[in-house]
């Protein structure tokens, strides 16, 4: 079996920027980059929001080059995925899904969190092409458009909202007959002249010949009344939640409801010794690459100090 002085599970902004500091500090890493490389990112095409590319920045790029990054300062990159662990001690023990088996004295968790779709064939076709579940990262491509927003809770208003700002105009698709957000953010949706609720509306498919045209919905599905037609959108946004990919260590480190890691105060432990969490597995609330990265750096100079009193 294989010991590892310092491992980092996952491979988006968060893996990567912990393996970089964390290479240039001596420890020489091993980053194990799980079920998608390049984390939720490499879903989405163009990123003109992270710092330093004026012009913007192809996402894969943008992933590559934090890859190249690290493992100019040492990281060794593998293409593994953790599928069972046991943090009750130090080392950590770790099995894999290539069927090896690892410890290691320090752990960064970077495994990201997972956009909920409604499962639709046409989410996969039109993904980085009208589809979208972040609307912050891709809402600025869909400026004076017409799009949509599916969901009924808190991160659906909000997202909608966010758009209203930018798109022409912005359909809420809503399946149930009500908003469940909080009153003031269903005030915000409803009071704005831009933002249409469609209660009781399931959407069954996507069409469009470059990219996400419309939109195919029922009203009030399966019911006597129902009707089917055809709603043109230039984009199409998930807002119906994630899932936070963290099950195979909520054994060991305290989870909320929904399976987000909980961390100390302003930090990523986790409140086992020389176990952090980081990045969209343990953040709730931003979900954005740059805060991602920012808490990797953070990871990797606690996993740096911790290391040091071995």
């Amino acid at each position: 079996m294989e010991h590892i002085k310092l491992l980092i599970l996952g491979s988006g902004p968060a893996g990567y920027t912990a393996a970089i500091y964390a290479g240039r500090a001596g420890l020489t890493p091993v980053l194990y980059e799980g079920l998608q490389p390049g984390g939720q990112l490499t879903t989405t095409t163009e990123v003109e929001n992270f710092p330093g590319f004026p012009d913007g920045i192809d996402a894969n790029g943008l992933m590559d080059n934090m890859r190249a990054q690290a493992e100019r300062f040492g990281t060794d990159i593998r293409g593994a995925m953790v599928v069972k662990t046991d943090l009750s001690a130090a080392p950590y023990h770790l099995w894999l899904d290539d069927e090896s088996e690892v410890t290691c004295d320090a752990l960064i968790i970077c495994t990201g969190a997972s956009a909920k779709y409604l499962g639709l064939a046409d989410e996969e076709k039109y993904r980085g092409q009208g589809v979208s579940a972040c609307a912050t990262c891709d809402g600025f491509f869909y400026r004076k458009k017409k799009v949509a927003v599916v969901g009924g809770g808190d991160t659906a208003c909000e997202e909608a909202s966010y758009l209203a700002g930018l798109a022409e105009k912005v359909y809420l698709i809503v399946r149930k007959p009500y908003l469940r957000a909080t009153q003031i953010m269903q005030e915000r949706v409803l009071s704005n002249p831009k933002i249409e609720v469609l209660f009781e509306t399931n959407t069954v498919g996507l069409y469009g010949d470059n990219g996400v045209e419309g939109a195919h919905v029922v009203f009030r599905k399966g019911e006597a009344d129902e009707r089917r037609y055809d709603l043109p959108i230039d984009g199409f946004f998930l807002a119906i939640g994630h899932k936070p990919n963290s099950d195979v260590f909520r054994p060991w480190v305290k989870t909320d409801e929904t399976g987000y890691i909980l961390t100390e105060d302003d930090s990523p432990r986790t409140g086992i010794p020389g176990v952090y969490a980081a990045g969209d597995v343990a953040d709730p609330h931003y979900r954005q690459a740059v805060v991602a990265a920012g808490s990797g750096a953070k990871a990797a100079i606690e996993a740096e100090r911790y290391l040091a009193t071995l």
